[in-house]
């Protein structure tokens, strides 16, 4: 796939020196110059937002709609900043938090079927090629489980690193890759249906206006077998980073209750985002 070799490329022009990178991101947008980066990423508030927080409603694709597969989906993800100033190497310490809920509004007591927590702390490098800024590594520790007991706990644990890339101020390629170490006695197999590793690309207009971005998640085995995620984003306020949403999930592991059953969901809502980019 295209972008998946874009981001093995600009993977290995990191690592031998950034020198093609450099010449890739050529753009005059004054809000990537490294100082004015390091500036921000120091002064910036400490509180933040981590992945996309958003609110959508939609139903299943391919299966007749019913009360049990439409439903509510929405996630709240922040960051906080745990150093004034930089670390050895450049880096920064955050602790992450995500929380993702399925809400099923149609049923008679509306009740909240799935709640994924997924707490972390890491290291988060912001990376320059000369003077310019192109993306961000983190190394990180979390946790993810549905706070249940019983037959229903579903948890696991991973030591994730993960790379987001800017090709240029409108495309952005990022990657997620983890060592699992799986204490749920409930989900043992949880790497044949919520992955080994993740792909994807986010594509903007010009003006920022409209946005289109990709995520493949790699299940465990030798076949091309993936999970994959669409969103579509529209800004409906230039002043704003808040934005119409279209959302489709196909495969697995949407949510750690039922992670092996397969979903196809398309849900519409709102969504708000991180100004540079969302980390998956």
């Amino acid at each position: 796939m295209k972008f998946l070799r874009s981001f093995i490329l600009c993977i290995c022009v990191l690592i031998a020196g950034g020198d093609a990178m450099a010449q890739i991101v050529t753009h005059n947008d004054e809000a990537l110059r490294a100082d004015s980066l390091r500036q921000e990423f120091d002064k910036r508030p400490y509180f933040g937002l981590y992945k996309d927080n958003y609110f959508v409603f939609g139903t299943a694709i391919g299966d007749e709609p019913t009360v049990r597969n439409t439903n509510v989906k929405f996630q709240i993800s922040f960051s906080q900043r745990l150093t004034k100033s930089t670390l050895p190497w450049n880096t920064y310490l955050y602790l992450f938090y995500s929380q993702k809920c399925f809400w099923n509004v149609l049923e008679e007591s509306m009740p909240m079927t799935d709640l994924n927590f997924n707490p972390g702390i890491g290291i988060g490098k912001p990376l320059f090629v000369r003077d310019r800024f192109i993306g961000e590594l983190k190394l990180m520790a979390e946790h993810e489980s549905n706070g249940k007991d019983g037959d229903n706990s579903r948890s696991w644990n991973k030591i994730s690193l993960v790379a987001n890339i800017l090709i240029g101020p409108n495309f952005v390629v990022h990657g997620k890759a983890w060592i699992p170490i799986i204490d749920g006695q409930n989900n043992k197999d949880i790497l044949d249906y919520c992955g080994i590793y993740q792909v994807g690309m986010s594509l903007t207009t010009l003006n920022k206006k409209i946005g289109l971005s990709t995520l493949l998640t790699k299940r465990r085995g030798w076949n091309l077998n993936y999970n994959a995620m669409v969103e579509l984003s529209y800004r409906f306020n230039n002043n704003q980073n808040q934005y119409f949403f279209l959302q489709y999930y196909n495969g697995y592991g949407e949510g750690l209750l039922e992670y092996n059953k397969f979903h196809s969901q398309l849900r519409a809502g709102i969504v708000i985002k991180p100004r540079l980019f969302s980390d998956f």
